[in-house]
C-alpha cells in the first residue's frame, strides 16, 4: 500500500485514486474471480525445482483469525467480488507492501486488531512481514484471504516490509534478500509469474484486478511504484533464473481509465 500492506496506511489512513501511465498499458483484458484465460497461465508454469528447497525460514506470528472473522472475509468478498468465499485458492498474485510504520509489532498488532476499515470489516491484514532485519514473520495461513489491497484479495498473497519508502527497502539488504527470497518461494509454490509480481501502486494496472463497488474501482496506494518494482522484478528473474524457477512471458498491464 502506500502504507501498509493492508487496503490502508495504518498510520495515515489515506487511500486515494491514482492514474496510471498510458505508456505502461497494454492490455484491456478484466478477469474476474474464476475466470482461467490468463488465471491459469502462470500455475501451468511449474517449477523444475522442489519448491520445498526454496522455502525461507519463516517464524510464525499468527494473528486472531477465527470463525468470525473468516465470516466477515466472505461476506466482504461477496460485496466486492461477487463469491462468499473467505479461502484463498490457487492464487495467481504477490502485491508487495511497505508499512509506513515504525516496526514489526507495530504492523502485527495494527493486523491483530481486526478493526473496522473503510466503514466494513474485517480489518486489514497480510499473510506475511519481513522486518528490517531480515526475519520473516508468518502471520496468516496462506489458505485465508487477507484484506491487503482493493480488488486483489481474491487472488493475491500480500507481504508487507517494515519501512517507510521503497527506496528505504532497496536499500536495505537483509531485508530485501529476505523479500526476494520469500517471494521465489512463493512463485515456485504456486506457479506464479514473476510479472504477477507486483506493488501495491500497480494493482489498477493489474489483469486481475476486480472490484466491484464503483467507489472504490480506482482506490490503490503509492507504496512500491513502478519504477521501484522493476528493479525488484529484476532482481527477482535473476534469483529465479538461477533457482531454475520459470519466468513467465513480460507483463500484460491494463489500462485501468482512473
Amino acid at each position: 500500500m502506500a502504507s501498509i500492506a493492508a487496503e490502508s496506511r495504518y498510520d495515515r489512513g489515506v487511500t486515494r485514486p491514482i492514474r496510471a501511465a498510458a505508456a505502461l498499458m497494454a492490455c484491456t483484458v478484466l478477469l474476474a474471480p474464476g475466470d482461467q484465460a490468463l488465471g491459469s497461465a502462470g500455475n501451468l508454469a511449474a517449477s523444475v525445482v522442489d519448491p520445498s528447497s526454496l522455502k525461507p525460514a519463516i517464524v510464525w506470528r499468527k494473528i486472531p483469525f477465527g470463525a468470525r472473522r473468516k465470516q466477515q472475509m466472505a461476506a466482504y468478498s461477496n460485496r466486492h467480488y461477487g463469491e462468499r468465499i473467505w479461502e484463498l485458492t490457487d492464487p495467481h498474485v504477490v502485491v508487495e507492501h511497505y508499512t509506513d510504520g515504525p516496526s514489526f509489532s507495530s504492523a502485527w498488532n495494527t493486523f491483530a486488531a481486526n478493526s473496522r476499515h473503510l466503514g466494513e470489516m474485517p480489518g486489514v491484514c497480510s499473510h506475511f512481514i519481513v522486518d528490517t532485519d531480515g526475519t520473516i514473520y508468518q502471520l496468516v495461513n496462506m489458505g485465508i484471504r487477507c484484506r491487503h489491497a482493493i480488488g486483489m484479495n481474491w487472488t493475491a498473497i500480500g507481504i508487507e516490509m517494515v519501512g517507510t519508502s521503497d527506496g528505504q527497502i532497496l536499500r536495505r539488504r537483509p531485508q530485501l534478500r529476505a523479500a526476494l527470497e520469500l517471494t521465489l518461494w512463493l512463485l515456485a509454490r504456486f506457479g506464479i509469474e514473476v510479472r504477477n509480481v507486483i506493488g501495491h501502486a500497480e494493482t489498477l494496472m493489474s489483469p486481475y484486478h476486480h472490484e466491484l463497488y464503483p467507489s472504490w474501482r480506482c482506490l490503490t496506494h503509492s507504496d512500491w511504484q513502478h519504477r521501484d518494482m522493476q528493479i525488484f522484478r529484476r532482481k527477482l528473474k535473476r534469483m529465479a533464473t538461477r533457482a531454475g524457477v520459470p519466468i513467465g512471458p513480460r507483463p500484460q498491464w491494463v489500462d485501468s481509465n482512473c
